[in-house]
């Protein structure tokens, strides 16, 4: 649904960004994203370890070489009044609902008890962190924090949680 697929190169970009800077973590079931059966077999016979892995770790270590930068880039956002920084539990409650049946409910005006440069500063402040190494309180190489990401990602107590049809007896 939101994975845009370049035609003549294959290439996968994911374009929702809705759940951005870790409002993904502020869902019902927090997850920093979906790292299903589905796509991991879309990667062939190596899965997550193969071009997948080398790709993430090649990507942050990059991202951490150059994040003067990138955190420039980002604190842009802080002054734009018409990005929403604060997910409201109401808002993530219904764009989890909203997921699976790809709908565009917009909540107008539940985000208003939220001060956006308040979340804005967060979430800047955690792309920094996470731009250091420090994933979990604890510092991380690159290989770790990949690592670690992709555990969440692929942990199944979170993803059966997602799963609408889930059912314990089955």
């Amino acid at each position: 649904m939101n994975i845009l697929i370049d035609q003549a190169t294959a290439e996968v970009v994911h374009i929702d960004l809705g759940v951005a800077f870790e409002q993904g973590l502020m869902l019902k079931t927090p997850v920093p994203f979906r790292l299903t059966r589905d796509i991991i077999d879309g990667m062939g016979v190596t899965g997550v370890e193969g071009v997948f892995r080398r790709c993430c770790e090649k990507t942050l270590s990059v991202m951490r070489t150059n994040k003067e930068a990138l955190l420039t880039i980002i604190e842009v956002f802080i002054h734009d009044p018409l990005y929403k920084w604060a997910l409201s539990p109401l808002k993530a409650l219904q764009r989890q609902k909203e997921s699976d049946d790809d709908l565009e409910t917009s909540l107008e005006g539940t985000e208003g008890e939220y001060e956006g440069n308040k979340d804005a500063a967060r979430a800047l402040m955690r792309v920094k962190q996470k731009l250091d190494g420090y994933e979990g309180g604890e510092m991380r190489s690159v290989h770790g924090q990949v690592q670690q990401l992709i555990q969440d990602a692929i942990d199944p107590e979170r993803l059966c949680l997602m799963f609408a049809g889930w059912g314990a007896w089955l």
